[in-house]
């Protein structure tokens, strides 16, 4: 490129980039859409969107006048919005676990800010991250020093002793009272607490590092190592401690578990979110559907995208054994109409995190694609939201695409209503990806 040109794309450049400073807010205005809302069954066909700084000011299946606006032609492509994955781990989702395990807190962050910003590029413009201390990098993401979905942080996953993030040393007891906590304790990314005064005081330090909403852990785990799948933890008063204390900051707990005692124990106790709930029989669904608790679920199967536990090994056997709870659950909850939101639950995993959308796309096996979609936009916004005054984005609601909302929009190449595969290869399929009135993908043009 000689000198003239690159002078004249440069005038180009600061010439828009004036006439978009100031006071006067920044407008893009996409036309020739058919749009799927998060909600409604149809697409609204041949519409337009004005954005208006990151927000979306005016939908209209009549052109939009305006003449100061970046304007986008979307060449009938679907608009839907940006997907949302309700069980991530940015510190872990492409760590894997003997790295991750003997790194320490800014190796997590590092990877977690590239891992994040590929995440973004998949579509996935909101992660609700339940379990590790990422406060710096949800305030760096929103600050725009990373690029990567913005993250509702839980800080640390809150365990009983034994329980699913305890992760000290088979040797660690009987507990030494004055022992150093163990290092992944004591950079947040999880806490051990036992009895109602270490867990209300736990669940305080969490919400006042920023915590959005509390993560506990109620029931054994399939990747940890000294709790069987069938266990219980944390007792009524203790579970009910954590709620309490969220609810004082206006708030909810989301808690991990598999089964049904423990999850009744948890739902009885006012816990908002079921993390998993692989083994749930009809009745605890009907329990949560009754209480007005979601599931947050994962579309895990023994398949080619299996966990590769060794085989035989006490998380190879749990594996198995959540796995075949998968579809008896899935179909029970659509039948009962729990509230049902998506997400991965990827850990240690680099080439796991790739196939978020492919993940997403798996839930056809139980539902229709409009349903599919609503679980990873506008139920899981609705969800979010459940954060009350924490919710740090309180603008306007996420997940769908309406007037007041978050401008984050996709443009998928087809129609992700009739065919949902099309989610499972963002690459290819996403012409355009915008997440707060900002594009960082545009294949259109």
């Amino acid at each position: 490129m000689n000198l003239c040109i690159k002078l004249l794309l440069l005038s180009l450049a600061l010439s828009l980039s004036s006439a978009f400073a100031g006071d006067k807010p920044l407008k893009i205005l996409i036309t020739n859409v058919h749009i799927f809302d998060g909600v409604s069954e149809e697409r609204l066909m041949n519409s337009n969107v004005l954005i208006e700084d990151h927000l979306i000011k005016q939908i209209s299946n009549q052109p939009i006048l305006v003449d100061d606006a970046i304007q986008i032609d979307g060449k009938a492509r679907t608009l839907i919005p940006g997907l949302i994955d309700m069980h991530w781990h940015s510190a872990y989702a492409s760590i894997p676990m003997n790295v991750g395990l003997t790194s320490d807190h800014a190796y997590h962050l590092l990877i977690g800010a590239k891992s994040n910003e590929k995440a973004l590029l998949r579509g996935f413009t909101t992660v609700r991250d339940v379990g590790g201390n990422v406060f710096s990098l949800a305030k760096l993401t929103d600050t725009g020093v990373y690029d990567g979905p913005r993250i509702f942080p839980s800080g640390p996953a809150i365990s009983q002793t034994s329980g699913h993030t305890d992760f000290r040393p088979s040797t660690a007891v009987p507990a030494d009272l004055d022992a150093p906590l163990v290092y992944m304790e004591r950079i947040g990314h999880v806490i051990v607490a036992d009895g109602v005064p270490e867990v209300l005081k736990r669940t305080r330090e969490a919400l006042r590092m920023g915590a959005t909403q509390i993560k506990i852990n109620s029931g054994g785990g399939v990747s940890s190592s000294f709790d069987p799948l069938d266990v219980t933890q944390f007792t009524i008063e203790e579970t009910k401690a954590a709620v309490d204390a969220a609810k004082d900051w206006n708030t909810y707990v989301a808690t991990h578990t598999f089964t049904d005692a423990a999850t009744r124990r948890a739902v009885e106790a006012g816990v908002l979110s079921i993390e998993h709930g692989h083994l749930l029989s009809e009745e605890t669904l009907r329990l949560m559907k009754e209480k007005g608790a979601y599931l947050s679920m994962q579309p895990i199967l023994d398949d080619e995208d299996a966990i590769p536990f060794p085989e035989g090994s006490f998380s190879r056997m749990k594996y198995i054994a959540v796995t075949k709870g998968t579809d008896r659950v899935y179909q029970l909850a659509k039948k009962i109409g729990v509230k049902t939101v998506f997400g991965t639950d990827t850990l240690f995993d680099p080439e796991l995190a790739e196939k978020q959308g492919k993940q997403l796309a798996k839930l056809a096996r139980w539902y229709t694609p409009v349903e599919v979609l609503r679980q990873a936009t506008s139920t899981a916004g609705e969800l979010l939201a459940r954060s009350g005054p924490r919710n740090p984005y309180p603008e306007g609601p996420l997940g769908v695409i309406k007037q007041g909302a978050y401008a984050d929009l996709i443009l998928v190449d087809g129609n992700p209503l009739e065919n949902i595969d099309l989610v499972a290869n963002p690459q290819e399929n996403f012409d355009l990806i915008m997440k707060n009135g900002k594009i960082y993908k545009n294949e259109l043009n």
